[in-house]
């Protein structure tokens, strides 16, 4: 129904987030609806092979722009434990007891399992709420108000619902799972750390998982 002959500037935001999410046919075939002649802008926070490719296939010499943030990082300690899927929920709960004060981010793969997670926190007395694709723009704003005001202390979200998340002060990072690629693992823990701050990121390993 949208007609894309006249369109001058095309702007891909989160561009390897879509490719990961399966969205590489439906990028092409926007991309292909668009005039030869325009201005094309891909922001990434990674840039993997296919990112790469749409900028060789939709761009005319493009130019490559590397941003390092201007905030000091801080330090963040990694660990990983190794548990069976049962005990994924025990330990995580054995972890935030053990950090009192802890104000973090629980990364789960599926929109299902996070709100799964934040559910069960609730129920067993956790300030807790999770953010996923399945809210909208309002419950989502609402969900970072309370994290960001600190009516809330653990947020369970999906990768691409985190995306764009600026909170200093985040002082843990929980992977429920490991991610499928190491950017993201990159990408989840340096939610904390941030500000010259320092911070912890915890990843519960399933035992079948080690070459990870």
């Amino acid at each position: 129904a949208m007609k894309l002959g006249n369109i001058n500037t095309v702007v891909l935001d989160e561009a390897d987030e879509m490719l990961n999410m399966g969205f590489r046919e439906a990028i092409d075939t926007i991309l292909a609806e668009t005039p030869s002649e325009k201005f094309t802008w891909l922001f990434s926070a990674t840039m993997p092979d296919g990112v790469a490719r749409i900028a060789k296939n939709y761009m005319n010499d493009p130019v490559t722009v590397s941003v390092k943030g201007a905030q000091k990082t801080g330090e963040i300690a990694h660990f990983y434990t190794v548990v069976q899927a049962r005990d994924r929920y025990p330990a995580l709960r054995r972890f935030i007891d053990a950090h009192p004060g802890m104000y973090g981010i629980v990364f789960c793969r599926t929109k299902a399992e996070t709100q799964e997670v934040a559910d069960h926190l609730v129920r067993d007395g956790y300030p807790s709420d999770a953010l996923h694709g399945d809210l909208s723009q309002a419950q989502r704003d609402f969900v970072m108000k309370r994290f960001r005001n600190r009516i809330i202390t653990v947020l369970v979200a999906t990768d691409v619902a985190a995306r764009g998340i600026d909170v200093d002060d985040v002082t843990h990072v929980f992977h429920y799972q490991a991610p499928d690629e190491p950017e993201s693992y990159t990408h989840r823990s340096g939610r904390t750390g941030r500000a010259g701050k320092s911070g912890i990121s915890i990843l519960l390993l399933h035992s079948k998982e080690h070459h990870k």
